[in-house]
Parts: structure tokens; C-alpha cells; sequence
């Protein structure tokens, strides 16, 4: 998968709501009721990024997750990191409005 050029890394952060670019990264913290939902968060996305073949860096701190995607082997951001980053914004939406 080929790393993305400069504007469209900028042009794809502008549509992700949360996402910021942080260097050849990008990344974003979501907040749960509880310890327990930030856990169930991260077990449920490490299956999808297990599926993908693609791990994002995961930060668990007490009911926040913070996730950042960059595709090391191309030294960027690809296609890859931005798919992890709408599956993770789908699971936590459809987690924070089930509970």
C-alpha cells in the first residue's frame, strides 16, 4: 500500500471528526463511561486490526483510549490507517449509544 502524499493526508484528517495529524501519525482519544467499556473497546477493535493485518498503537488510561494509526514499513500514513481510523469511529459510536 503506497504512503499518501502530503494534501491528501491533510484533506482525509479534515474528514475524520477527533483525528489530528501528529507527525507521519494520526490519532485520537475516545472517552468511555468506565474502565471496563475502554477495555471492551480495545478488545473489539484489536480483532478488527487482527482481520486488517494492521495494529494501531493503543493507549489505555483509566475510561480513555487513545489510538494512532501510521503504517511504519512506508514511513507514512496509507489507505490502511485511515480505514483503521472509521472502523474505530464506528465501534466507539455504536458502543457509547448501546450503553
Amino acid at each position: 500500500m503506497a504512503k499518501l502524499d502530503a494534501a491528501e493526508v491533510e484533506r482525509r484528517v479534515a474528514d475524520l471528526k477527533g483525528w489530528g495529524l501528529r507527525g507521519n501519525a494520526i490519532s485520537r482519544q475516545f472517552e468511555f463511561r468506565s474502565f471496563p467499556d475502554a477495555i471492551a473497546f480495545v478488545t473489539r477493535l484489536a480483532f478488527d486490526a487482527e482481520g486488517a493485518d494492521h495494529h494501531p498503537d493503543i493507549l489505555v488510561s483509566y475510561k480513555r483510549v487513545t489510538l494512532t494509526y501510521s503504517t511504519h514499513s512506508q514511513g507514512g500514513l496509507t489507505e490502511k490507517d485511515f480505514d483503521g481510523a472509521r472502523i474505530a469511529d464506528g465501534l466507539a459510536s455504536a458502543m457509547l449509544k448501546s450503553a
